[in-house]
């Protein structure tokens, strides 16, 4: 039963809406070291910011929109072990390839790393590029200065700082609900060591 429940507090579509692309298909090389063999296809999901929603109800609903959102909004700090806690997980993609960043432990503290698509079963290669890495205690501090820039209109581009100084204090905590519930993600750049948005102004602040 709990299944069950889980599955339909889960599914969009159970909002009475009708759901697109929740799933993709990636043609992943086989083996990265050996491109003669070919492609396999993999279906991976996509991200709640890839969906395409009906904008008018398809056929009765199980679940209100209301209650939907806010079960989404309870089960987005992933734990994948006891005390392992990831905030941002979901939220960031990698600025060299483009693929959503992966949460993992390291160093008794959580972080997210972006392989570029190889695996431990492909062997090392010359001229690979290096893994993404990045600490979740690197990010959390600058996000309040990312919120104003997403919430307030700043057409003379004032630095972050200025925004900070006149508008109520904020939280990292509120920043990640507002990027969750506005379903905005943050593209990390390891060479400039930045963070930008992907909303129409493209949001970017610096965490170096």
């Amino acid at each position: 039963m709990l299944p069950t429940v889980r599955a339909i507090l889960a599914n969009p579509r159970y909002t009475g809406h009708q759901v697109w692309n929740r799933q993709r298909t990636d043609h992943d090389l086989i083996d990265a070291a050996n491109t003669t063999l070919g492609h396999r296809d993999v279906t991976r999901w996509n991200t709640t910011a890839d969906w395409i929603i009906s904008a008018q109800p398809a056929h009765p609903a199980l679940v209100r929109e209301a209650d939907f959102i806010a079960v989404q909004h309870l089960s987005t700090a992933r734990e994948t072990a006891p005390g392992r806690i990831y905030l941002l997980a979901g939220l960031l993609r990698c600025g060299v390839c483009g693929r959503r960043m992966e949460s993992r432990w390291a160093r008794r503290r959580p972080a997210y790393r972006c392989r570029h698509g190889h695996t431990s079963a492909t062997g090392p290669m010359p001229g690979r590029t290096p893994n993404t890495y990045l600490r979740e205690d690197h990010v959390l501090p600058h996000l309040p200065a990312l919120l104003l820039r997403l919430t307030h209109d700043d057409p003379d581009g004032a630095e972050p700082m200025a925004l900070i100084a006149s508008a109520a204090p904020l939280s990292p905590a509120d920043a990640v609900a507002h990027l969750r519930s506005e379903a905005i993600s943050l593209t990390y750049d390891p060479a400039a060591s930045s963070l930008t948005a992907d909303t129409p102004r493209a949001e970017r602040i610096t965490i170096g």
